[in-house]
């Protein structure tokens, strides 16, 4: 994990949930203008692949060259309102997270968003950030209600079935937190006690296999309230997301080898396949630009490891 002492991690569990956060450049643009459903949507051209044959490594769209802005694309719909509509989290500390200083949310996650605006806009800060919970990503990803979700989400077969993915952005693992007094060295330890996780991420599944009793919550800092109060043994999801939580409290500790991996995509609608395309051709320049390490070791740390590989379906 980062080194870096920030002097806010002690605050960032009393985050609160709120809907829109504006980027500073797109808060005066959002009264009046269309939602992300409007402008009509185009007939879907090509498909990704039928989840039953899935590899969600491998599931998403090859980018047709460097990311353009071509006319008719959702890209030129998106310039056309002014700003980027962002799904994200405001409560997992280096990865999405609003900071209680200036009110800005920040974190790996939201510099992706952020090269995603760049490319379109030419600034990085047209960008509506809509701070959602893990139960909300898919829903409003698929009604339109945002552009994109950047929320340390995993890239699932099922979840394929309704949305598209970018490439791998980032590999996670699902592991334990537990307090430093806890006997507990790994998930098959807690059978039969209290595991927290989030209401809609995959977690919850893999702690009630593992025989213990789930708990769930509507956000990750709510799971670190109730490990600090006694009220459960551990929390368990990907390891990214329980080093944001330890940084937060230093009487908790990861443990256990890993649960499951969990590949990283950027969510987008089905609906548009050009957007897909012209994402993955953004992510394809930070992997080789340096933007995705300078990223990585800011927010993450050091050593800073090579991005994950673009693979794609098509």
């Amino acid at each position: 994990m980062n080194a870096r002492l920030r002097p806010w991690r002690a605050l960032a569990v009393v985050l609160t949930a709120s809907g829109l956060a504006l980027g500073a450049a797109a808060a005066a643009a959002a009264p009046g203008q269309p939602s992300a459903a409007a402008g009509g949507r185009a007939a879907r051209a090509v498909a990704a692949p039928a989840a039953s044959t899935c590899d969600p490594k491998a599931s998403s769209l090859r980018p047709s060259g460097p990311p353009q802005v071509t006319p008719g694309s959702f890209m030129e719909k998106i310039r056309a309102r002014g700003y980027l509509i962002a799904g994200v989290d405001q409560n997992t500390y280096d990865f999405g997270f609003r900071n209680p200083f200036d009110g800005q949310i920040e974190g790996f996650d939201i510099d992706m968003v952020k090269a995603v605006a760049q490319a379109i806009f030419g600034n990085p800060n047209k960008v509506v950030y809509k701070a959602i919970p893990d139960s909300l990503r898919e829903t409003d990803v698929q009604s339109g209600a945002v552009d994109i979700v950047a929320h340390t989400m995993t890239i699932l077969c099922k979840r394929l079935k309704n949305e598209d993915f970018s490439s791998v952005y980032f590999n996670a693992a699902q592991r334990v937190l537990v307090l430093k007094s806890s006997k507990a060295t790994s998930l098959a330890d807690l059978r039969g006690q209290k595991v927290c996780a989030t209401i809609g991420s995959d977690s919850m599944a893999r702690i009630i296999a593992a025989g213990a009793i789930g708990v769930p919550v509507q956000y990750w800092t709510d799971c670190l309230v109730l490990l600090q109060q006694g009220d459960v043994a551990a929390i368990s999801t990907d390891d990214a997301i329980l080093d944001g939580l330890k940084a937060q409290d230093p009487w908790t500790t990861v443990v256990g080898p890993p649960v499951s991996h969990e590949p990283y995509g950027l969510a987008i609608s089905k609906q548009h396949p050009d957007f897909v395309r012209f994402v993955n051709a953004v992510l394809e320049q930070l992997r080789t630009n340096g933007q995705w390490a300078a990223s990585y070791a800011h927010w993450i740390g050091h050593p800073v490891p090579a991005p994950p590989p673009a693979q794609y379906a098509s």
